[in-house]
């Protein structure tokens, strides 16, 4: 018998599994060393630890992050930061205070380290796997539950490796490598997977072009990406004053791959990302003439020491296009503290760029949306409709040269056309460091007081699962539904850790009477069922695009197919996340039709064949729902949270 080599994925994973084999497509369970969160996911997390009821968190670290809401319009959001201190201070988990820098950055910086296990509850949490790290989104309950020291529940994901050979030309960065990627894989097909790097063009590329790569593997949808810790890991990690954390890794000699692709840097061009989805990926050149109104640059896909510093150097001497405005976000203090240290700060702000506090602010929509109409080009991830805080805003993703070039000309151009060299960016020997916004966790703080603003609830609670689902479709939609789309993000978010307010606003962007609608067949006494497309539930890792449907009475979602994450929360608050067999019988649901699942209870326990009935169309059709035992007894029981009361119970 032939003995295969092993991946990078494969090696970290034997090295945690809890559960189950490495076998692709089979139910896996792995250890988490690592988890962060951020305050947009955050308090409710925390909530649902404390319904766990145990003392300390059982990783070997875990990180509250405070970096979406950190402008703190109304009290909520502060109340809610307040409360994200106290729990912190109360379990044992390190804390990064507002204004320290965006979770996805600092953990890189501070925090990361090769081969070990790391889940967040924000989807882009793959960020880390430029590190040589398994670090994978997730909800905020799975989270939870990894805080309190359960492993963490995936499909054993196939593994297809990107050889990445040659060196990028001058102008063309990180940001093109993974819009080619994209353009290649698409935002949907690709749950399951896992994006592994290699090649010789790799040894080109520092950690923080790693991680803009990893990053963006999110708008792919895969389950994370994942590149080798070698001596570009250890010389980023040594420049961060923890050469002590790193350790070598990459895949043997003799792996085969799932698939493989192949793609020269030489080869690529600027790309551009165009309206409305991260997909829609074309290279910039072809954009024509396209007046821009705003540039954002930064966010946790571009905010980097190294991204800035090519940014400042461009704008260096210029002036900002008197039609735009420029804003730029820098991922962390310590990225704006070494900007002002080497000079690089005052180019910027001399060529009139706007300085933000270092959070992810313009990324969600929470601040600087664009005028009614106008072109935002963006170095972030995302450019679902609305996103931006306006709606009708036509955001563009692109490169930082890109952004760059557009801000000084005020039009989306190829920056080769720009009129000069092209400023190459070396990474510091030594980064300057101050971990002085960091509060570590002490050694007994059991009796420390957790403290609960007026806007601060409790986990929604729901039943169990009903023997019969008889209700209404609340809603039909289409293709590449995102989270933003069922739960809108921006401003709204501070409602997320009061849910009957929150659940105000579901499907918000897509029809503003879902929620009286909802609410009324509920308080009926009857269930609600939404009816989607293909790729349902892109983007966030935000459970609360479960929760609150959940707390709308929502007992199922009929889709063409789902994105990983989404799935997976829809299970841990008991809504069942069904895949019509033949996709035909999507186009015979209205919404407004009765549907009805007879004995639901039973089919789930003894895993047999379900069929829905629209009982106001005489139509029958077949779903399925491919669950394994533990996720049975997830939907059985009405949600995670209720497993896990039921066994303390019964402890």
């Amino acid at each position: 018998m032939t003995v295969m080599g092993k991946t990078i994925t494969q090696k970290i994973i034997e090295n945690h599994l809890v559960s189950g084999r490495f076998a692709p497509g089979e139910e896996i369970a792995v250890r988490i060393d690592q988890t962060l969160t951020q305050d947009a996911t955050g308090t409710m997390a925390y909530l649902q630890l404390e319904a766990m009821k145990i003392d300390r968190v059982k990783t070997e670290l875990s990180v509250s992050y405070i970096d979406h809401n950190t402008i703190q319009i109304g009290f909520e959001n502060a109340d809610d930061h307040r409360y994200l201190q106290s729990v912190a201070r109360r379990y044992g988990i390190y804390f990064s205070r507002a204004g320290n820098g965006i979770c996805h950055q600092v953990h890189l910086e501070r925090f990361g380290k090769p081969g070990k296990t790391l889940l967040g509850s924000d989807s882009h949490t793959s960020t880390a796997g430029a590190l040589g790290m398994l670090a994978m989104g997730a909800g905020g309950l799975d989270v939870a539950l990894a805080m309190a020291g359960e492993p963490f529940y995936f499909d054993c994901p196939r593994v297809i490796r990107i050889n990445l050979t040659g060196g990028l030309p001058s102008w063309v960065s990180a940001k093109d490598i993974i819009l080619r990627i994209l353009e290649i894989f698409t935002t949907k097909g690709n749950v399951g997977y896992v994006f592994e790097y290699g090649g010789d063009g790799l040894s080109t590329l520092s950690v923080p072009e790693r991680a803009t790569i990893a990053n963006m593997g999110a708008e792919c949808g895969v389950t994370t990406s994942v590149f080798p810790s070698d001596e570009m890991t250890r010389r980023f990690l040594r420049a961060e004053g923890r050469e002590k954390d790193w350790s070598e890794i990459k895949p043997d000699l003799d792996v085969v791959y799932e698939r493989t692709i192949e793609i020269n840097l030489s080869e690529l061009v600027p790309m551009m990302a165009k309206p409305h989805s991260p997909d829609n990926v074309s290279p910039v050149r072809t954009a024509g003439e396209i007046l821009v109104n705003q540039v954002c640059i930064g966010s946790c896909t571009n905010s980097s020491y190294k991204d800035l510093v090519t940014i400042a150097k461009i704008l260096r001497g210029r002036h900002v296009h008197e039609g735009v405005s420029l804003v730029i976000t820098p991922g962390s203090r310590q990225v704006l503290e070494n900007l002002a240290s080497n000079g690089y700060l005052a180019d910027l702000l001399g060529a009139g760029a706007r300085l933000t506090e270092s959070s992810c602010g313009f990324c969600i929509g929470a601040s600087h949306s664009p005028e009614s109409g106008g072109v935002s080009v963006r170095t972030s991830n995302r450019n679902f409709p609305g996103r931006s805080g306006t709606e009708d805003a036509e955001v563009y993703l692109a490169s930082p040269e890109t952004a760059a070039a557009a801000a000084v000309t005020g039009k989306l151009i190829d920056p080769r056309n720009m009129p000069l060299p092209y400023p190459g960016t070396e990474m510091p020997e030594r980064f300057q460091v101050n971990d002085d916004m960091i509060i570590e966790p002490e050694a007994d703080m059991a009796s420390a007081k957790i403290i609960r603003g007026p806007n601060i609830g409790q986990p929604p609670e729901n039943d169990p699962l009903p023997a019969d689902i008889s209700g209404e479709v609340a809603i039909k939609v289409g293709d590449k539904i995102t989270t933003d789309h069922i739960m809108p993000a921006g401003a709204r978010m501070k409602y997320r850790s009061n849910i009957p307010k929150y659940a105000e606003f579901v499907f918000e962007a897509l029809d503003k009477k879902f929620y009286k609608r909802a609410i009324k067949t509920r308080k009926a006494g009857r269930h609600n069922i939404i009816v989607a497309g293909l790729s349902y539930g892109q983007g966030s890792s935000r459970e609360h695009a479960a929760v609150c449907p959940m707390y709308l009475g929502v007992k199922a979602v009929l889709a063409k197919s789902f994105e990983r994450i989404h799935a997976a929360n829809l299970i841990n608050f008991g809504i069942l996340p069904l895949i019509f067999k033949d996709e035909k019988a999507y186009d015979g649901i209205d919404q407004g039709d009765q549907l009805a699942i007879h004995g639901i209870r039973k089919i789930i326990e003894e895993n047999r064949a379900i069929i829905v009935q629209n009982t106001m169309k005489g139509i029958n059709f077949e779903v399925t729902c491919n669950l394994s035992r533990r996720q049975r007894d997830i939907l059985l029981a009405g949600g995670a949270l209720n497993l896990v009361k039921k066994k303390a119970d019964h402890a």
